[in-house]
C-alpha cells in the first residue's frame, strides 16, 4: 500500500474541525481500547489534528504535531503506524508468520495462509474477517507489518490456501521512512 509513498504524492494536508477530531479520537478508542490511558498524550484535545490525503490512492494518514500516527484506507478503520505499534505493542491482535515469509513481507507481499498456519506461524483464533492485525515474525520481538484480514482466523486455519492478510504497511516502506510531514 505505502511501498512508494513520498511527500511529493501528498495532495492535501488539512487541519480538521474539533467535531471531526472528536469522531476520529472516538473511533480509535473504540478500535484500540489499550490506548485509552495514553490517548491524551497521542492526540491531545487542544492540539491540532492534521489529516493528510495521499494522491492517487484514497488513503489518509492522520497526523498530530507533524508525525504520522494512524492511517485508514477509504472508510476503513484507523490503523496505527508501525512506529506507534512498536511503542504500544499490545494494542492490536497479532498474527505470526514463519521465518520463510519474512523476506516476502518486507517486499510488500500479502501474507498467505500457509505462512500463518505452518509450525512457525501463530493465529489469534478470535480475529474475524476484515479486521486490522499486527504481523510479527517467528523469533522477532517487534511487528514487521500491519495488515487487514481477508478471512477469519478460523477460515485461514481450515482453508489454508490463498491470501490471509492484506499487507497495508510494513517496515521500510514509504510511510515508515516518512518521519515528519514538514
Amino acid at each position: 500500500m505505502f511501498k512508494k509513498f513520498s511527500l511529493e504524492e501528498v495532495s492535501s494536508q488539512n487541519q480538521v474541525k474539533t467535531s471531526v477530531q472528536r469522531r476520529i479520537r472516538q473511533s480509535i478508542q473504540d478500535e484500540y481500547p489499550g490506548l485509552e490511558t495514553v490517548m491524551d498524550d497521542l492526540l491531545p484535545k487542544k492540539s491540532p489534528l492534521i489529516v493528510v490525503k495521499w494522491f492517487p490512492k484514497p488513503s489518509y494518514p492522520s497526523c498530530c504535531q507533524q508525525c504520522a500516527l494512524f492511517f485508514c484506507i477509504r472508510d476503513g478503520p484507523y490503523m496505527p503506524t508501525l512506529r506507534l505499534l512498536h511503542q504500544y505493542p499490545n494494542i492490536m491482535k497479532r498474527f505470526q508468520v514463519d521465518r520463510g515469509a519474512i523476506k516476502f513481507v518486507f517486499s510488500g507481499a500479502n501474507i498467505m495462509c500457509p505462512g500463518l498456519t505452518s509450525p512457525g506461524g501463530v493465529l489469534d483464533e478470535e480475529v474475524g474477517a476484515e479486521r486490522p492485525v499486527a504481523i510479527y515474525a517467528e523469533g522477532k520481538q517487534h511487528a514487521l507489518a500491519i495488515g487487514f484480514t481477508k478471512m477469519s482466523a478460523k477460515d485461514i486455519k481450515s482453508i489454508n490456501k490463498g491470501i490471509g492478510v492484506d499487507n497495508m504497511h510494513y517496515l521500510n516502506d514509504g510511510l515508515w521512512k516518512m518521519e515528519r510531514l514538514d
